[in-house]
């Protein structure tokens, strides 16, 4: 009797946490697993990429799975920004954690990166903090460990490592590569100058398509991690590119002219297929990623997932509601970027609450309840994102634009009430499925010739709240007050 293979593997690791899920042939969830995910500090002093930490996670969780062995597809999607150097046993040297400061070096050596990089209208790529450019990671390794990087021969973006260690056969993927890294021109579809002349561009595997099968898991692979012999690899990709891939039309492979995509986790990104790059503001973190079929895709973000849980400071993001807000409209607290260090449009403020209301004349932070935090943090984020939409479109407005909001943030009633108002000619939706947008965007590109259910949205109320658009416009007033960045 064949071989039941009818479950689809999606590895799924975010820069938080990372997810086993095991989906059957309707795209419904049988089993999952779920850790966190942290960087290691490698044997050369620099923040690690945790790869044997989640391989054995991974591996221990298939081999003690009933279902593992009906694995007929498996696929990876993860966050961007990594790289994976393999020598010729292994890793050549650890892939560092994009968080790692000590990336953006000093004085000639960082000099030197600079000079030699692309312009931003050639990558669309803008200079990022710590090793968010991927590209700055390796000038880092060549620079500064030189040793390590002689042992490199062939480079990998993350979701392809994984594919790698599964299949054996080594790829590289356009999604990953035009993930704000320096590395990729978008309009030539090739690498930048700067990885032609530094040597990188040639040690990067091969190209190919997120969804293609890379072939089946290798005898080894299968032993240790309880999957079947028969179960095919695909390429991989890159999560905020995976959740845009399920809006693609399956026919045409074209998405909505009209869409902004807010995709939710550890980061906030906005993603409109349809807008100009012509908008795009590097100085703002706003940038052209490249979807799956290497096409640029205008993109602005901002690390919603820290900055919402900084301003909840232990609260309960369910206490969030109209009346804690109206309270903090009537207060005047407003909460100003940035609450993380990493990205968005003004990475280099330091955030803060703001009092202009009867709390002014107190020098110290406001003091908040668990309401008004949690409706604070749904605010801030409902403020942040309408306003990057607003920059992504400006100057080119689509008529009845639709907004989709993925991840945690399609399950905040408050912040979709409030995108929806401060997006009054937008109709704004939120994801109904269960699973999230990335994971969901992953397993339908493991069957990506195959038909496809409709995506469940429900659409957003407005809220009703006196005073709305006057505290966003008091907000916004004040955040491009501040001296610029």
């Amino acid at each position: 009797m064949p071989q039941l293979l009818d479950l689809t593997l999606v590895l799924d690791i975010g820069k938080s946490n990372a997810k086993l899920l095991l989906l059957d042939a309707a795209g419904v969830v049988q089993e999952s697993h779920a850790r966190a995910n942290a960087s290691v500090q490698s044997a050369l002093g620099y923040s690690a990429l945790d790869l044997q930490g989640l391989q054995q996670w991974m591996m221990a969780s298939l081999r003690a799975s009933p279902l593992a062995a009906r694995c007929g597809h498996v696929i990876a999607c993860t966050h961007g920004a990594a790289l994976v150097a393999l020598g010729d046993d292994g890793l050549a040297w650890d892939p560092l954690d994009y968080e790692f400061a000590g990336v953006r070096l000093p004085g000639q050596a960082g000099s030197a990166y600079d000079a030699a990089c692309d312009p931003f209208a050639a990558t669309l790529a803008p200079s990022l903090p710590a090793g968010l450019n991927a590209a700055r990671q390796l000038h880092y390794m060549q620079s500064q460990h030189p040793q390590a990087w002689r042992k490199t021969r062939v480079l990998l973006p993350y979701a392809q490592y994984w594919a790698f260690l599964l299949s054996g056969v080594a790829c590289s993927e356009v999604s990953s590569l035009g993930c704000h890294t320096q590395l990729w021109q978008p309009a030539r579809a090739d690498y930048s100058e700067l990885a032609h002349t530094r040597g990188w561009a040639q040690l990067f595997a091969p190209l190919r398509s997120a969804w293609e099968v890379l072939g089946k898991v290798t005898p080894q692979a299968a032993a240790h991690w309880g999957l079947p012999a028969a179960c095919e690899v695909h390429v991989g990709v890159h999560d905020s590119n995976a959740c845009l891939a399920r809006y693609f039309d399956r026919q045409t492979q074209a998405g909505e002219s009209a869409l902004t995509l807010v995709s939710s986790g550890t980061w906030t990104v906005l993603m409109a297929p349809g807008a100009s790059a012509q908008a795009l503001e590097p100085a703002r973190d706003m940038l052209g990623n490249v979807d799956v079929l290497g096409r640029t895709t205008p993109t602005a973000r901002f690390m919603g997932g820290r900055e919402f849980a900084a301003l909840l400071q232990g609260a309960d993001p369910a206490a969030a509601s109209l009346e804690g807000l109206q309270q903090l409209a009537q207060r005047q607290i407003f909460a100003l970027p940035s609450f993380a260090p990493q990205g968005g449009p003004f990475a280099a403020r330091a955030g803060r609450l703001l009092a202009l209301g009867a709390d002014a004349s107190t020098p110290a932070e406001p003091a908040l309840s668990a309401t008004e935090r949690a409706s604070l943090a749904a605010c801030y984020c409902a403020q942040l994102t309408a306003w990057l939409h607003s920059c992504l479109w400006r100057g080119s407005a689509p008529v009845q634009a639709r907004v989709v909001v993925e991840g945690p943030l399609a399950h905040s009633a408050l912040f979709l009430q409030l995108l929806q108002a401060l997006l009054p000619d937008s109709l704004c939706q939120a994801s109904a499925d269960t699973l999230e947008g990335t994971a969901r965007g992953a397993w339908l590109l493991a069957h990506w010739d195959e038909p496809r259910p409709g995506s469940a949205l429900r659409s957003a109320p407005r809220a009703a709240l006196d005073g709305l658009p006057a505290y966003h416009q008091a907000w916004l007033a004040q955040v491009l007050a501040e001296p610029a960045d």
